[in-house]
């Protein structure tokens, strides 16, 4: 493929930094520009903060576009024409008059093997629902979500049923930045065709909030384990203990006869809570107010803690 063709880069998180890597390295494409969302407050102390997608674009030198909202008026102004666009943990939604411009149209790289677990939250749903095999889709966009037709996926089968988010989330975007690398050449010479989806088979995830991390403890062990993995990034799994927030980092499902769901129960500098099925021991926590620790930290400054409940 000797043809330089223009992209327009579509990302904003750490998902799309290994598919802005791989493009701006290979010589068979000139990324004309990258699209991104503009700073946010960050951390604590709600410092302006530009995205990874930018940070990884002004360091090799692109031009980079910020919008709140892609309008096709400003677009025009402001945007060089491309061939093709590439999107991938974008953010925003991208109108159809913007979508229908390149020649190529736009591929979307998306962390689930479609057409399970479309929407905003496929990884953190993967984890919830207990897969063992997930994947990456390369897909045609359209204006619905997730919907357009696939042109390549990419499995990953884990070792292990305890991944958590972060390592998953990791790995999906290696896996997604190279199965678009290879997609490309084939799709670009017309001699890959996108397949349509199959909309009887589709699952939709949900846009989480922080109410989402909160643990129900009459759940069983096993849930609640899978459900601080998924959310260790963020919202991250809590509970109430005494008025004040009690995060879960680290922990682990039990067998075990259980009491009252919540209670805590503490033996030798070792913490364990009841759920409504088996026992969940924890690892790693953060109270409101105070740092990370581990559980034998938290319990030598708690000496009366056993048998209180979390909520």
């Amino acid at each position: 493929m000797n043809q330089n063709y223009k992209i327009i880069f579509f990302g904003t998180s750490e998902f799309a930094v290994p598919a802005l890597k791989k493009l701006s390295a290979d010589r068979s494409y000139e990324i004309a520009a990258v699209v991104t969302q503009p700073d946010m407050p960050a951390g604590r102390n709600k410092v302006i903060t530009p995205p990874p997608v930018k940070v990884e674009a002004a360091r090799v030198g692109l031009k980079i576009f910020q919008f709140e909202v892609l309008k096709i008026g400003n677009w025009k102004l402001e945007i060089p024409p491309a061939d093709l666009f590439i999107v991938a943990s974008y953010g925003n939604i991208i109108p159809k008059s913007i979508l229908d411009l390149p020649r190529f149209g736009a591929l979307n790289i998306h962390p689930s093997l479609l057409p399970k677990y479309r929407g905003p939250s496929p990884m953190q749903t993967a984890i919830l629902n207990g897969e063992t095999e997930v994947g990456v889709s390369v897909m045609v966009l359209d204006e619905k979500m997730d919907h357009g037709p696939i042109l390549g996926t990419a499995k990953w089968q884990m070792l292990t049923p305890k991944v958590k988010y972060q390592p998953m989330h990791d790995r999906l975007a290696e896996l997604g930045a190279q199965l678009l690398l290879d997609i490309l050449p084939k799709y670009l010479s017309g001699e890959l065709k996108p397949v349509p989806q199959d909309d009887n088979q589709a699952t939709t995830t949900k846009m989480l909030t922080k109410e989402d991390g909160r643990i129900d403890w009459t759940r069983a062990a096993a849930d609640i384990d899978r459900q601080i993995r998924a959310y260790s990034v963020w919202p991250v799994a809590w509970s109430m203990l005494e008025g004040k927030r009690f995060k879960i980092f680290e922990a682990d499902a039990r067998p075990g006869l259980t009491g009252t769901p919540g209670m805590i129960l503490v033996d030798d500098f070792k913490m364990t809570v009841c759920c409504g099925k088996d026992i969940l021991a924890i690892y790693e926590l953060q109270t409101e107010g105070a740092r990370r620790m581990t559980a034998a930290e938290f319990l030598r400054g708690q000496p009366r803690i056993d048998g209180k409940q979390l909520t």
